[in-house]
């Protein structure tokens, strides 16, 4: 079906738009090109009632500042410890918008520039691309760094995001989409009923700034096994506040995407279903939120009002050589490919 665009107000002075493609049987996916951000994603439950399922604004101007609903992150998706890092002998200063540390791209990252839209044919139908030159040296990272990412709602009931990247100099690259899921509906309750499934036997444990401590553990015998379908609030009070830890995805760094998570919502049978290519995945569980943030229809969103599912590299790549690598030289090209798939039960 035809991408409807229509405006969304203006940032930085600029005018920008939001996006509304639909597949032939109702799922909505709304976007703008301010951050290349899911505005809205509309999915049916069991009895074929839509609802929105991702946290968001209504207003384009509520996004700068905001927890980086539904952006895209970069040009490095999570913390880099000490805010830099060290490629072909050189070191490079990044920002530090995290105590000390790196986070989510720096103080202007990918989430909060205007990314230049275009419709394109896809199978017969339309997708929309979103482009973005980030510049040699912006936010500290070398490179004029080219980059493209496709938004896909097919028939098949996927939302297929697309993410391709070239630079003229060595750099760092790990993009993700930082979309905030509640199957129940946005602002509808917490997600602590929420049955997750996670494709992983380990995650990486982090010290108190959220960086990991090099270690790649076992997830056996431990809150963090999600190995086989478990409520995502049934072991959560013993970690405090939340989960906020990259899991290492069985079969991930392919070619191919592969499993990677499955989220069930049991009242309304919505499900999710994630495949990518990255070799982990960031599981957040909304840990904000002293106050509720106010946000779309002005439904209140709380602790736990939502579960982040971010495929990308593992944090701190960059100055952990035995993790997988996001090193991208000059004349190379950064694919990555990650599948949401909607059913219900």
């Amino acid at each position: 079906m035809s991408i409807v665009q229509e405006p969304f107000g203006r940032i930085d002075g600029q005018a920008v738009s939001l996006f509304t493609l639909t597949n032939a049987h109702g799922l909505r996916a709304r976007i703008t090109n301010y951050g290349c951000t899911i505005v809205a994603l509309e999915t049916p439950d069991r009895d074929g009632r839509l609802a929105d399922i991702v946290l968001g604004f209504d207003d384009v101007a509520r996004y700068p500042g905001g927890p980086y609903f539904g952006a895209i992150i970069g040009r490095f998706a999570n913390r880099i410890a000490g805010a830099c890092f060290t490629l072909a002998g050189r070191e490079y200063r990044l920002a530090a918008n995290n105590g000390p540390n790196h986070v989510h791209g720096g103080i202007k990252g990918f989430d909060k520039r205007v990314w230049t839209p275009r419709i394109i044919p896809r199978d017969g139908r339309e997708a929309l691309q979103l482009a973005y030159l980030s510049p040699d040296g912006e936010e500290g990272y070398p490179g004029n760094l080219d980059c493209a990412v496709i938004y896909d709602l097919n028939d098949q009931d996927e939302f297929v995001l697309e993410y391709s990247a070239t630079t003229d100099r060595p750099t760092h690259v790990n993009l993700t989409n930082h979309s905030y899921f509640n199957l129940a509906g946005a602002g509808r309750g917490d997600i602590l009923g929420h049955e997750l499934t996670l494709g992983a036997d380990a995650y990486t444990p982090s010290n108190a700034e959220l960086i990991p401590t090099g270690e790649i553990r076992p997830v056996d015998g431990t809150p963090f096994d999600f190995r086989e379908p478990r409520a995502i609030g049934e072991r959560i009070d013993q970690l405090g506040g939340g989960y906020d830890h990259n899991y290492c995805l069985r079969g991930g760094g392919g070619e191919r995407p592969a499993f990677c998570a499955r989220l069930r919502e049991p009242a309304g049978g919505r499900i999710l279903e994630v495949y990518t290519t990255t070799p982990g995945v960031q599981f957040y569980t909304c840990s904000f939120a002293d106050a509720p943030i106010i946000g779309k229809a002005g439904r209140a969103y709380g602790r736990h009002a939502a579960v982040c599912l971010e495929t990308q590299h593992y944090p701190d790549a960059p100055n952990r050589p035995h993790f997988p690598s996001t090193e991208l030289g000059a004349g190379q090209t950064y694919r990555q490919l990650t599948i949401w798939r909607f059913r219900h039960e």
